[in-house]
């Protein structure tokens, strides 16, 4: 199964990541300024884009500092029960995030663009951490594609 990876250094501590990735003012702050939910272990969290799209997500796994992982619930069918993960790692003053949206069925126009989108919305999560403002939906930088 294919699998959308990327890499980011950004310059704060792995816990300051940690917490704009499991906390609702932190994930509306990067990803999408519609954001609900429990975002705890076992806890939903529901994002939303507008009339273009919804994600709902499972967390499965919270580790401080180190891992964030979810179960994608409810979304574009091509993500349902995908997983979503965050491995954050210190490096000096540098914590990279190794991202990985896994378990894709296929390589499909979708997944291009979502790729994308993810490297889009991880810079937004890079400049809220070390700028102190992300670009969430509605306000992400747009891209062309016919699969959006």
């Amino acid at each position: 199964m294919p699998d959308i990876l990327h890499a980011v250094g950004i310059k704060a501590a792995p816990n300051a990541v940690f917490d704009t990735l499991t906390t609702l003012k932190g994930l509306s702050g990067w990803w999408t300024s519609d954001t609900r939910g429990d975002a705890s272990a076992g806890g939903t969290i529901q994002f939303r884009f507008g009339e273009k799209a919804r994600v709902d997500a499972k967390v499965l796994e919270l580790k401080r500092g180190e891992l964030v992982l979810w179960e994608i619930l409810d979304a574009h069918a091509d993500w349902i029960g995908t997983r979503v993960r965050f491995d954050l790692k210190q490096d000096g003053a540098i914590t990279l995030v190794m991202f990985k949206h896994e378990g894709w069925n296929s390589p499909t126009d979708f997944m291009h663009h979502c790729s994308t989108k993810w490297a889009v919305f991880l810079i937004s999560l890079k400049a809220l951490l070390e700028e102190g403002a992300g670009s969430p939906f509605p306000h992400d930088v747009q891209i062309v594609s016919k699969a959006a």
